[in-house]
This record gives C-alpha cells, sequence and structure tokens, in this order.
C-alpha cells in the first residue's frame, strides 16, 4: 500500500509539473491555485458522503484525515482542480470531466486494497465529478480566463463560506477539543438565532464582495482583484471588512462548538492579515493606485470602523419623487441626518422618467426603489449603513421591494408638482382622490455634502 499510495502523489504532482510548464501566465497559475482548494475542500465533503452512504472507503493507515490518506487527497484534488485549470487551451471542460471519470474509473479499482469500494461507488464518482471537480474547474477557468464576473465571484464566495464554517472549523475540532454536537443539539430557536447573528455579522462582507464586483469590477482573490479602487460600501467605513467578517465568524463558531482551538485559528489570521498580506496589499494598491490609495488609507483604518463614512470624488445623487408622501418623508430623514457625499434631487429633474427612487454614483453605479435608499442609509453613519448592507442583500431586497410596492409607494412617474403621488389607497373601488401622505414637499432643496473628518 506504500507504493500505491506514493504513485496516488507522484503521478499528480509530476503531471502538475507538466501543466505548469505548459502554461506560465501568473494568473493562470494563481487560478489553478483556487481549483486546487476548492477540489481539496469539496473531495473533504465528498468524503463524508461516502462515509455515511457507503460509496466507498480507505484502508486504516498512518497519516490520514478522517480515514482519508492525505497524500491521496492531495493527488486527487490536483488531478481534479489544478491541472486541467492549466491545460484548459488544449482540453475543453467536456473533455476535462469525461477524462476525469475515465481515470477514475480505471484508477478506483486499481487502488485496492488501499480504497474499498461499494456496490455503487460509481453513483459517489458521478456526485464528485458534479458537485466537486465541475463547479472547481469553472471556477479556476473563469478567473485564469477573467470571464463571468458575477459567477466567479460567487463561486469564490460560496469556497470561501465552505472553508470558513466547515473546512477550518473541522479541522480545528479534529485536532483539538469542542463538537459541532454542540451546535446541532440547539434548540430550534436559538439555532435560528446564532443563526442570525452570524447573518448579521456576515453582511458587511457579503456586501464588500458584491461592491467588488459592482463597482471594482473584480474579486476577493488576491490574484482577481477589482480593476478600480473601491472605497464605497463597506469600505467607506472599514478598509478590511472581509477579514473583520471573517475573524467574527470564527470566533462565533467557537462559541457555538465550544473550541478553544478556534480563537487560536482567529488569532493567527489576524497575524497573518496585519503582518503578510497587508504589507502586500498596501504595496501594490499604493503602486496602483498612488495618492489616491494614501489619502484613502489615512481616513479609513483596518480593524476599527469610522462612525461616518469617508468620501471622496463627486457625490452621489438620490433622485426622490418630491411629492410623492413616502418619498418626501425619506428626503426629510435623510437631511435632518446630514448625509456625508450624498445630494438629494426631485426625480423630475432627472434625464429619464423614473418610476421608483434612483441612486446614481460617481463612478455611474445606478441603483433603484429600495436599494437606491439603503444606497443612501450608507451616507449617514455605521448605524444606518448595516441597516443599508441588509437591505442590499438579495432575499431582504426582493422583499422589501415587495412590501414597498404593495403598501408604501408603488412605482409611478414623477409627478408635476401639486398632484398626488399614486398609492394603493388611490387604486380603490371608492374613486375618490386622495393627496399624498405629506403635503409639505422639499421641493429642488440639496443636501449639502460636508468634507469627510480628518
Amino acid at each position: 500500500m506504500t507504493a500505491v499510495r506514493y504513485l496516488g502523489l507522484a503521478v499528480p504532482l509530476a503531471a502538475l509539473v507538466a501543466a505548469g510548464r505548459y502554461e506560465r501566465h501568473r494568473d493562470a497559475r494563481a487560478a489553478a491555485l483556487l481549483a486546487f482548494v476548492a477540489a481539496l475542500v469539496g473531495i473533504a465533503a465528498l468524503h463524508e458522503a461516502a462515509r455515511s452512504t457507503g460509496w466507498y472507503a480507505f484502508a486504516p493507515v498512518r497519516g490520514a484525515y478522517r480515514g482519508m490518506p492525505v497524500d491521496l487527497w492531495i493527488g486527487w484534488a490536483v488531478l481534479w482542480g489544478a491541472v486541467p485549470v492549466l491545460l484548459r487551451r488544449v482540453l475543453p471542460l467536456p473533455s476535462a470531466i469525461g477524462l476525469l471519470l475515465w481515470v477514475d474509473v480505471v484508477a478506483m479499482p486499481a487502488l485496492h486494497p488501499l480504497v474499498r469500494l461499494g456496490p455503487h461507488w460509481l453513483v459517489g464518482e458521478l456526485v464528485g465529478l458534479v458537485a466537486v471537480a465541475l463547479p472547481a474547474q469553472l471556477l479556476g477557468r473563469f478567473c485564469a480566463d477573467r470571464r463571468h464576473l458575477r459567477a466567479r465571484a460567487l463561486l469564490q464566495v460560496a469556497l470561501f463560506t465552505a472553508l470558513l464554517l466547515w473546512f477550518v472549523p473541522s479541522l480545528a475540532l479534529e485536532s483539538g477539543d469542542g463538537s459541532w454536537a454542540r451546535l446541532t443539539a440547539l434548540p430550534a430557536g436559538t439555532a435560528l438565532l446564532v443563526a442570525q447573528v452570524a447573518l448579521l455579522v456576515a453582511t458587511p462582507a457579503l456586501t464588500a464582495v458584491r461592491e467588488f464586483v459592482t463597482r471594482g469590477g473584480g474579486t476577493p482573490y488576491p490574484w482577481d482583484p477589482p480593476r478600480r479602487l473601491v472605497t464605497t460600501g463597506p469600505y467607506a467605513y472599514l478598509a478590511n471588512p472581509m477579514q473583520c467578517g471573517a475573524v467574527a465568524l470564527l470566533l462565533l463558531t467557537a462559541v457555538v462548538t465550544g473550541s478553544v482551538t478556534l480563537p487560536a485559528a482567529a488569532v493567527a489570521a489576524v497575524a497573518f492579515s496585519a503582518g503578510v498580506a497587508e504589507p502586500h496589499e498596501r504595496h501594490d494598491l499604493a503602486i496602483r493606485y498612488g495618492d489616491t490609495w494614501h489619502t484613502y488609507r489615512r481616513h479609513v483604518r483596518d480593524w476599527w470602523p469610522r462612525w461616518r463614512p469617508y468620501a471622496s470624488g463627486q457625490p452621489a445623487v438620490l433622485w426622490l419623487d418630491d411629492d410623492c408622501g413616502p418619498c418626501a418623508a425619506t428626503w426629510r430623514f435623510l437631511a435632518r441626518r446630514r448625509p456625508v457625499g450624498l445630494i438629494v434631487r426631485p426625480a423630475r429633474e432627472h434625464s429619464r422618467v423614473l418610476s421608483r427612487a434612483g441612486y446614481a454614483g460617481d463612478d455611474g453605479h445606478e441603483e433603484r426603489g429600495v436599494a437606491a435608499v439603503a444606497r443612501a442609509l450608507e451616507h449617514l453613519h455605521l448605524g444606518w449603513a448595516l441597516v443599508g448592507w441588509t437591505l442590499r442583500l438579495p432575499g431582504p431586497a426582493w422583499l422589501a421591494q415587495l412590501v414597498t410596492d404593495a403598501m408604501i409607494a408603488p412605482p409611478h412617474p414623477a409627478t408635476p408638482r401639486g398632484e398626488p403621488c399614486p398609492t394603493p389607497s388611490n387604486a380603490s373601488s371608492t374613486g375618490r382622490s386622495r393627496r399624498s401622505v405629506s403635503t409639505a414637499s422639499p421641493g429642488s432643496r440639496r443636501v449639502p455634502s460636508p468634507p469627510p473628518p480628518g
């Protein structure tokens, strides 16, 4: 079995070296590394499924993780992740998946007695190719060729979530103390509360990823970064919202699993970020963005958020129908809180006819409806910004827009001054005309944009 294990690692590594000599582009090699990590995590999850279904099992050996030999695990991840990405120019995706299927069908029986196959092991093989190898290949190929920005960002979020909330805690629990059983044994109400706290903690990080995609044209992966400097959203308050979210989630997981090893992992993550990642990031961003980056970093810190947002460049604009009662109330609400880097204007002054509130950033980014108002909340302070980030999450955004359209302010074109805003009550069978909720209109006044605090 020792020879089989050596071959199980040596052959994939030899293929990796050969593929690396063929593909020398730095971005492609970085994408291959990401695909390898995705395959590594996915194979670990597949192994857990195989243990419960009996698809396959490994003979007891030294150097194993939860019964899976580490050398075979690494070699398997190299073949399913890195090698096909490096060879993507000569090995299209369907051919790569077909070749991986053929290799496994031949190799798995040949690995006996190290690998013990169950009667339905081919089912596990197909599940692994579809649920592990295919996503790893899509992620690596999209990142290597800079294609399908939203899809590759979504795949990265899925990978980093699995790493943070399952793989790293599992490693810590396997080698230390604590147990997933403490989490699964929680009452339903407590488990729901934990899930809500986790979502709240993760919201700034998730919004930061979305900001990278929509405003920066890139992803969180260091070798697939935004093409523009992102200083909006959570980055107007904190320079490293993703790292802060990751550390907070590790600490939350440590509490609910009773682990004392996970806080050590969180400390190690902070040390790595401060001692290794941050200097590299500072150097890279200083070269790419110069004085703009230095000015931003003088105002926005790591690990400790601002209370009021940092603003640079031209102010953003929120367009509201000032003759609509709810819209006018929103205008007054914002004006009383003196938003930073935001101007509110009547919707009728927009170059197009707006049926919902509109938001336009100085970089051309636009939002409509509830999402536009949520964007405006980011210009107030950290508390309201968190509300705005939560409202812009896909599920809450859809629900909030549905409720707003049905009960508060349905879509309608901006009306000339003095005409009432359509509301659900306007459409009632009585036919009576009703005035808007508030007769006081903000008119065409502007909310000033004070300079950012030093």
